[in-house]
């Protein structure tokens, strides 16, 4: 049984004559009077009383025209299903992403996306580059956004684009001493309680700092996961925080930001995804970047 002969069956019970059945399915009459046939064959079971005033379904026809009704839907249900996957407009992203990603990139990248394609599932982690980085090459995540390019075994399987860029800034608590300057030089945080990332989930960004700035200053820093604490512990006067420009977008009325001289930038912050994966979902997210993202574009040529 097809669904050819579903079709054939609902027309003949809808125009109840061969002949006006066949030609609203498009074929002939002997044809669609042989297919009725076989398929009362296949089934066991007489579907339809030939009588001179027209054909009409029987018990048995009426059952089966019920059920062939709700599998046409189905089956054409599943193709229009089909149809939107292929075309990203339904299904999941899994993206994991650190914690500043979302002062300035994400609320208008995820914003956009989100509105063009309501029909997709996004599953969003906030972890640390390194973490990020290790789900992707795992098939945890199909999009990691974090400080630097994924290195290590399997990094070369991944697909990075630079999505961002910014400079080192010192946060302090308003009664700090640094507190209504417009900028500090390195030097002068030597002798300071620092409060940056921890070593272990942002190594690029750490690296960059002990290239400029003294060690053992960074060793006995106080660690916060995210710019938020760092914002936190800075107001609670606990040290002169360490972080990215753009948490200027969250900065409190308690603390004070200061510009880091000479001008110390950070680690680029990076998009990555296998370069493989040829989601349909993942094509979709990568164009709206595209548009949403100004020089982007050129980076993530002959994707999608």
């Amino acid at each position: 049984m097809e669904a050819r002969h579903l079709r054939y069956a609902l027309a003949l019970a809808e125009h109840r004559h061969f002949g006006r059945a066949a030609a609203a399915v498009g074929i002939a009459q002997p044809p669609l009077s042989k297919q009725i046939a076989a398929l009362e064959r296949e089934i066991g079971a007489r579907l339809f009383d030939r009588t001179p005033g027209g054909v009409f379904p029987t018990a048995a026809g009426e059952a089966f025209l019920e059920r062939a009704r709700a599998a046409l839907a189905e089956m054409a249900g599943a193709a229009l299903d089909a149809g939107r996957a292929a075309r990203g407009e339904t299904g999941r992203l899994r993206l994991g992403f650190i914690g500043s990603a979302l002062l300035e990139l994400l609320p208008p990248l995820l914003g956009r996306f989100g509105r063009e394609h309501p029909d997709v599932r996004l599953r969003l982690h906030e972890m640390s580059t390194a973490r990020s980085a290790a789900a992707l090459l795992d098939g945890e995540l199909d999009v990691a956004i974090g400080r630097g390019a994924p290195r290590g075994a399997g990094a070369e399987d991944l697909t990075s684009v630079t999505v961002g860029t910014d400079r080192l800034v010192a946060v302090v608590g308003t009664g700090h001493p640094y507190a209504g300057q417009r900028s500090v030089r390195a030097e002068q945080l030597r002798d300071q309680q620092l409060v940056v990332a921890p070593a272990d989930q942002e190594p690029a960004l750490c690296t960059a700092l002990r290239e400029v700035l003294d060690p053992a200053a960074l060793d006995r820093a106080v660690e916060a996961r995210d710019v938020h604490t760092i914002l936190g512990l800075a107001a609670c006067g606990i040290g002169v925080g360490l972080a990215p420009a753009c948490l200027r977008v969250a900065a409190r009325p308690d603390t004070w930001i200061c510009e880091v001289r000479p001008r110390i930038d950070l680690p680029e912050l990076v998009m990555s995804f296998r370069g493989a994966d040829r989601s349909p979902v993942l094509a979709e997210f990568l164009d709206t970047t595209r548009r949403q993202c100004p020089g982007v574009s050129a980076r993530l040529a002959g994707r999608g």
